[in-house]
């Protein structure tokens, strides 16, 4: 068995969790989330703790033990604190509006604006930093939704090498004082420029 799949996962109060028909689903006050579970395992509820035990013995087994442990634990963290990505766009005019709640409408020095549609699960909002940068956060309690849409959104423009202008990741905290909040960019890798390239033979 896997070593980490055979420990029980602990539920913290106020969620609830069922499983039925090979589906595990765990209700908080995150919201609700539903996992189909391979035949090859099986989860337990017991005295408010989920134990993934594996129904056989061979590799594949082994995998699928510590895999679905590991998705039970995000699965909790997402219907308790949830779950969030942050992204900065960087460039003259670069901005992002929320249309209607369900698009989220990127101007990225394209010709025409870039609308990508905000799938039900997560939660979308567009602020600017003190540099006036657009900072678009992403949230929700299912984790690979939070993750592929902000993947989605970088990918509409990623970072340039030369003066950095795109999308990027980013995450904030509080300054020293609390007061201001502070960013923490994706490091991205530059180049130099033509001219400087040339200016070193």
């Amino acid at each position: 068995m896997s070593r980490l799949g055979k420990k029980p996962v602990q539920m913290p109060d106020k969620v609830k969790a069922e499983f039925k028909n090979g589906v595990l689903e765990i209700t908080g006050p995150g919201g609700k989330l539903s996992q189909p579970i391979d035949k090859k395992v099986s989860v337990k509820i017991d005295k408010g703790s989920l134990l993934v035990e594996a129904l056989g013995n061979t590799r594949d087994h082994n995998m699928l033990h510590g895999l679905y442990r590991g998705l039970i634990v995000n699965m909790l963290e997402g219907v308790t604190k949830g779950f969030k990505k942050e992204l900065k766009a960087v460039g003259l005019g670069y901005k992002a509006n929320i249309e209607g709640g369900k698009n989220l409408i990127l101007t990225v020095g394209f010709s025409h604006n870039v609308s990508v549609p905000i799938p039900q699960t997560v939660k979308v909002t567009s602020v600017l930093d003190p540099d006036k940068n657009t900072i678009i956060t992403v949230t929700g309690s299912d984790k690979y939704e939070v993750g592929a849409f902000a993947a989605r959104v970088k990918a509409v423009k990623p970072p340039e090498p030369y003066k950095g202008f795109g999308i990027r990741y980013t995450t904030s905290s509080l300054s020293a004082d609390g007061k201001t909040t502070v960013y923490a960019d994706e490091y991205i890798i530059r180049k130099a420029g033509k001219a400087a390239a040339g200016g070193k033979k």
